[in-house]
């Protein structure tokens, strides 16, 4: 079979599934994962003949994307920050409003001297994704990376190889952690992306979010929607240096909510800053 040929039955598969466009996304996606065929590349050749055993590949693949499984998950990579990143599983996949994010980070320390020493500090770090973006960027950063999870923290170390960066990784339950003196401190920043998204927006939640992402990253009980806010926040507190940053992404419902916290903690300065899809999602504030 040609694989223009396949292509027609690979549309008409997820038709009802998927809009046209994330299954044009998919498809060359799996032209370069299964074939290493760029878009160019399938257009110069019209007549490239899919053997049985790639057929075979392509079924498997596709059954799992009529169940809805993230196709990061079935390739086990992702792009972020134009990084290349591994994702199981264990891992969150990156998402473009935490490039946001991350690009708040870099724009905050452009006027800064490039010899000064800053360390940096990402709690929750899941794939690695946000301190690996910041290490790359800010080479002269010292960067650390916490998060509970042993099997999260292996993806996140072997993306740092990936990305040839050195990163200080740690394991611990930061809900657990009594002595607030434990980090090495003080530092410059300190960026979280929590889970935040209350058990009664679930409905809210995509299927291939809800049945594959790991809950533990994702949900936080409805009744203390601000748990990892009020804890990582009265750790920064004491480990940020003067005038150091708190970085968060957030929960688009809880702003308001999210910046009463942080001011009753003692922060100033703080700018709540919507993503490109008009929500507010994430917040820069200063000790």
């Amino acid at each position: 079979m040609l694989l223009k040929q396949y292509k027609i039955h690979f549309f008409d598969a997820l038709k009802n599934i998927q809009d046209e466009r994330e299954i044009e996304s998919f498809f060359f996606i799996l032209t370069e994962y299964l074939h290493n065929l760029k878009r160019v590349d399938v257009a110069l050749n019209p007549d490239f003949e899919l053997s049985d055993a790639a057929i075979e590949k392509w079924n498997a693949i596709l059954s799992e994307l009529q169940q809805e499984k993230p196709i990061q998950y079935i390739t086990g990579e992702a792009w972020f920050y134009g990084l290349r990143f591994e994702v199981n599983e264990n891992t969150l996949i990156p998402r473009p409003e935490t490039e946001e994010l991350v690009d708040w980070i870099i724009e905050s320390q452009k006027s800064k001297v490039q010899s000064q020493k800053l360390e940096i500090l990402d709690i929750g770090t899941g794939s690695g994704c946000i301190p690996v973006s910041l290490k790359v960027n800010l080479s002269q950063a010292n960067v650390s990376a916490l998060d509970v999870s042993e099997e999260a923290l292996e993806v996140a170390k072997r993306n740092a190889a990936i990305n040839k960066v050195d990163i200080n990784f740690i394991q611990a339950n930061i809900l657990e952690v009594e002595d607030l003196f434990q980090f090495p401190s003080p530092y410059n920043i300190i960026v979280s992306n929590p889970p935040y998204v209350r058990v009664l927006e679930k409905q809210e939640i995509k299927k291939n979010v809800l049945d594959y992402e790991p809950h533990l990253a994702l949900f936080v009980d409805d009744n203390d929607a601000l748990l990892f806010y009020r804890k990582i926040a009265q750790l920064a507190l004491i480990n940020l240096a003067p005038n150091g940053l708190l970085f968060f992404e957030i929960n688009q419902y809880l702003g308001k909510e999210t910046v009463v916290l942080l001011e009753n903690i003692g922060f100033k300065n703080i700018e709540l800053r919507k993503d490109f899809y008009g929500n507010d999602r994430m917040i820069k504030c200063k000790k």
